[in-house]
């Protein structure tokens, strides 16, 4: 059987910090009633993504894990449909407090790219496709 990739967990030191980043980026999170440690949201092309706290992740998930340290070895990219938009949301996250890595740029690779961080350091890009 070929396995197929539905679900990504983000691990996160404060949940609500999490959701409230996320929600500028069109995801809606919820709490699970009986987990106040983790939440999930379902996107639209059917993948499921979870934020679990480091606690969670560290007692009852995963024994034994710990935070990494160093940068981010991961980035989800979200794309926009077009440079403007790019621009916009990375003046809202910065304006709102949040580290920007990479302020936005036509990248030789033909696309508008930005990248922040969300509260735990996260990489994050912003990028839509370069108009013709």
């Amino acid at each position: 059987m070929k396995p197929s990739l539905n679900a990504i967990d983000i691990v996160v030191a404060d949940i609500k910090a999490a959701m409230d980043f996320y929600a500028r980026l069109g995801w809606k999170f919820e709490v699970d009633p009986a987990y106040p440690d983790h939440a999930a949201c379902d996107l639209p092309n059917g993948l499921h993504v979870m934020l679990d706290t480091e606690k969670f992740r560290g007692s009852a998930q995963t024994a034994g894990w710990s935070r990494p340290t160093g940068d981010s070895r991961t980035f989800l990219s979200f794309q926009f449909g077009t440079t403007a938009e790019v621009d916009a949301k990375y003046a809202e996250l910065t304006g709102a407090g949040y580290t920007g890595v990479q302020e936005p740029w036509d990248a030789f690779w033909g696309m508008r790219h930005a990248t922040v961080t969300d509260p735990d350091g996260n990489g994050i890009d912003l990028y839509c496709p370069l108009p013709a």
